[in-house]
């Protein structure tokens, strides 16, 4: 959570559209952003970085998310569904959201560390 807006994220593998022997890994991932403060807020932008089980790291900025600059209200959540695919069998997203409230004010949100793993990635412990 950060300055009341709170982001989970919930990542799901997709095995009918991976392909592990051409190393195509594929996940879908839902997003819920709740505005738990008082004041309106919109996001306008999105970072992300991503790095997969080899450590390759892609970083990902652009206006909105799924072409969308949504606006919650106090007590108001916005769910939104994309997708990320990986040539490797697991690795872990996490990144920022640029917000604006009412009085103009510009801050990040952070959006947590989530892991895509696979049935193909092999555990580890860290």
């Amino acid at each position: 959570m950060t300055r009341d807006i709170q982001v989970t994220a919930l990542p799901n593998f997709l095995a009918d559209q991976s392909d592990p022997e051409r190393d195509r890994y594929v996940w879908s991932y839902t997003i819920e952003i709740a505005n738990l403060g008082r004041a309106r807020v919109q996001l306008l932008s999105r970072h992300w970085i991503i790095i997969d089980a080899y450590g390759r790291r892609e970083e990902v900025k652009g206006p909105g998310v799924v072409g969308e600059t949504p606006v919650l209200e106090p007590g108001e959540t916005y769910r939104y569904a994309s997708g990320c695919p990986l040539a490797a069998p697991s690795g872990l997203m996490q990144g920022t959201y640029r917000m604006v409230n009412d009085a103009g004010e510009t801050f990040d949100v952070e959006i947590p560390p989530f892991s895509l793993d696979s049935p193909f990635s092999k555990p580890t412990l860290n």
